[in-house]
């Protein structure tokens, strides 16, 4: 049984998961312009190794991130679709899951092309 609460929950939800992505997509650029500095520079085998691997750490987390996004986007329009068959798709927390969403599937066609 889908209700308001759960939907607010699964909004808010995908709201943090994307504000996750965009953090780790800021850090990759971040690491991999002080690796590239570093390398520049002549730094230490050791402390390059190191930064690569924290660099290879970051990377891993998008995938991760956008997986779990995936996965709280067909959470949410589940939500919606119950909600619609309900009759209760009308207030302000239904509007802001249905922009939500909207802005979730441009994110995905954006990063697809």
């Amino acid at each position: 049984m889908a209700t308001i609460r759960n939907l607010k929950i699964k909004t808010a939800s995908c709201k943090r998961i994307v504000k996750e992505l965009h953090s780790y997509e800021k850090e990759v650029e971040r690491e991999a312009a002080k690796t590239a500095d570093m390398k520049e520079k002549g730094a230490d085998p050791y402390d390059l190794k190191q930064q690569e691997n924290v660099l290879a750490e970051s990377r891993m987390m998008i995938p991760d991130c956008r997986k779990r996004l995936e996965s709280s986007l067909a959470d949410l329009k589940g939500i919606l679709a119950e909600l619609e068959e309900a009759k209760q798709k009308e207030g302000p927390e239904v509007t802001e899951a249905e922009s939500t969403v909207a802005d979730l599937e441009k994110l995905f066609e954006t990063s697809e092309s």
